[in-house]
């Protein structure tokens, strides 16, 4: 359902798409800013647990909509820390695999809670035929 189009600018920074169609009749899912806040409202301290944190959110969320990683079709990524950003990318590596959303990455000067380290935002698509 989603088609890749890359003009090779991705390619060059790191691994996500130049751009994702998404075609036919299909059902969208915009996830708010999900920081790396456990159910329980603590927040880990480091960027690797805060960052494995907001992706168990976002598949959860995800989940909720009968969609999974494959269905992502854009996620936008906010960090706190420029020097997290290796880090950051080890963890998202083990949530998207070979999905390749488009993406945008951001360094800002802070999100929601001073201890918040990490924020992500997805959009997702699925066929409607595939849906619940």
């Amino acid at each position: 359902m989603n088609t890749i189009h890359n003009i090779g600018v991705a390619a060059q920074i790191g691994r996500y798409s130049d751009g994702v169609e998404v075609s036919g009749n299909a059902r969208w899912l915009y996830a708010s800013g999900t920081p790396g806040i456990k159910p329980d409202g603590t927040v880990p301290e480091t960027i690797e647990e805060q960052a494995d944190q907001a992706w168990k959110n976002i598949l959860a969320i995800l989940e909720s909509a009968g969609m999974g990683v494959a269905d992502i079709v854009k996620v936008n990524q906010y960090l706190i820390h420029a020097e997290d950003k290796s880090a950051y990318i080890q963890v998202r590596g083990r949530y998207l695999g070979e999905v390749c959303p488009a993406g945008m990455f951001s360094v800002v000067t802070e999100l929601i809670y001073p201890e918040i380290l990490v924020e992500l935002e997805v959009i997702a698509a699925k066929a409607e035929e595939d849906s619940l």
